[in-house]
């Protein structure tokens, strides 16, 4: 029976961790094209380009991610285009 932990921590956390990192910005991406784009957008960039440089077993879930947060961002700016402004209108 061991009462402690062990000396060296599994790799396995790690990797699950990256996988959840990429599978969280691509949610966060997609979510982001329809609200609050100005926040979600660098989040999901944020997210996918840490998982990827840790070493995901997802890449193509973290490359989405990636392209999604870009469009979001594609997405803000298109609309303070079209509307000529830096903030929202109510």
């Amino acid at each position: 029976m061991q009462l402690t932990a062990p000396a060296s921590p599994s790799r396995r956390t790690g990797v699950r961790d990256t996988n959840g990192m990429a599978v969280a910005s691509f949610v966060l991406g997609l979510v982001g094209l329809l609200v609050l784009n100005v926040f979600l957008g660098p989040v999901a960039i944020v997210l996918a380009s840490v998982a990827l440089w840790r070493g995901t077993e997802r890449r193509g879930r973290a490359w989405l991610g990636l392209s999604l947060g870009v469009a979001d961002l594609i997405v803000l700016l298109a609309f303070m285009q079209a509307d000529a402004t830096v903030s929202w209108n109510f």
